[in-house]
């Protein structure tokens, strides 16, 4: 199995208001994913962080293998949910992928 982890940060410029919007179409359109793309086990979206938190969301998934992960990186449906409802809105993103 392969984690991919995901952390970002929203711009700097959205209201609270509308970073609740961004969060809810980020966990709508990633977790939706479900089902959708070959090897992908599990995805998860964390958006209720609590107040010592640096990042604004997190992105937690688990696929069968690294080739997988290759593969849903450039998946239509990742990639249109990525450049709608992620891209335009965050401004920081780190990952990290690794074996378990």
């Amino acid at each position: 199995m392969t984690k991919h982890i995901i952390l970002w940060t929203l711009q700097d410029s959205l209201s609270v208001e509308e970073k609740a919007s961004v969060k809810a179409g980020i966990k709508a359109g990633l977790e939706g994913l479900a089902g959708q793309i070959p090897g992908l086990v599990e995805i998860h979206v964390q958006t209720d962080c609590l107040p010592s938190s640096n990042a604004d969301l997190m992105l937690d998934c688990t696929f069968t293998d690294e080739a997988a992960l290759q593969a849903y990186a450039t998946h239509p449906a990742h990639v249109a949910v990525a450049n709608s409802k992620v891209r335009p809105y965050t401004r920081i993103r780190s990952c990290l992928d690794f074996d378990c």
